[in-house]
């Protein structure tokens, strides 16, 4: 039996408030965990972690944006203690925060590597999900993602943007498959579709599920598999075709 626990991006149900109805959903639906967005628990990190813990759920990974990771590390590593997390993950580089060059990349690298730093001295991890620019080709013939990831810094590999960026999805989880500790569990609609922004519920897309788990499965870290959906129409009907599928494969 496998040992993953099956968590839900609550952003994919951010336009679906209020937070509470959208947990009991997901705890009756069968789920073990929730990854939040900020700022849904920044400003009651504690009022947070009652509203899951009501239901019976667990947040082990959760995001948080890029300036309050690196320049308010410590406020971060309280709020990951507070909601019961073990993992500060990176979600998004907004187009000004993203370097033009190698150099640039690899000095952010260093951003985040002392980040992880320190919030490996308080027992917790930071790790860093990508989408699909970070697999730009780069001058040297490098990717962003190549130097994103290593000292520390670990992937939340979202493999539906790995897809949607053109790459081969399962070299993309054996190269980093010592380094991942969840994957973003994300799929796309059929070319030409742009309902919901061209995604759909995880099994009923063009992603493989069935032939990606056996390399998911070897990414030995990677125990959180987050089911997540940019903009559903209907949150609670991907959440539930969702979870069937991703049990179906982990079961």
């Amino acid at each position: 039996m496998s040992q993953h626990k099956i968590s839900f991006q609550l952003y994919s149900a951010r336009n679906f408030p209020p937070l509470e109805t959208v947990l009991e959903g997901l705890a009756k639906i069968g789920y073990d965990a929730v990854e939040p967005y900020y700022p849904l628990y920044g400003e009651d990190a504690a009022g947070y972690r009652a509203k899951v813990d009501a239901v019976g759920l667990v947040t082990p990974t959760f995001h948080a944006p890029l300036d309050g990771v690196v320049g308010e590390t410590s406020r971060f590593i309280d709020i990951a203690k507070t909601i019961g997390a073990e993992t500060i993950v990176i979600p998004y580089l907004v187009a000004e925060q993203r370097p033009t060059d190698v150099d640039g990349w690899k000095k952010l690298h260093e951003s985040f590597a002392g980040a992880a730093e320190k919030a490996k001295a308080a027992g917790l991890g930071l790790g860093y999900h990508n989408h699909d620019f970070e697999y730009a080709t780069l001058a040297d013939g490098s990717r962003p993602i190549d130097h994103l990831i290593g000292n520390g810094v670990t992937s939340e590999l979202d493999l539906g943007w790995v897809a949607r960026a053109g790459q081969d999805v399962a070299a993309e989880i054996d190269k980093l498959a010592d380094e991942t500790i969840a994957f973003h569990i994300k799929d796309l609609a059929p070319a030409g579709t742009t309902v919901d922004d061209g995604w759909t519920n995880v099994g009923d897309g063009v992603v493989d599920w069935k032939a990606l788990w056996p390399h998911i499965e070897k990414a030995k870290k990677a125990r959180i598999l987050v089911a997540e959906h940019d903009n559903p129409s209907d949150w609670k009907l991907f959440a539930e075709r969702s979870y069937a599928a991703i049990k179906a494969l982990v079961s």
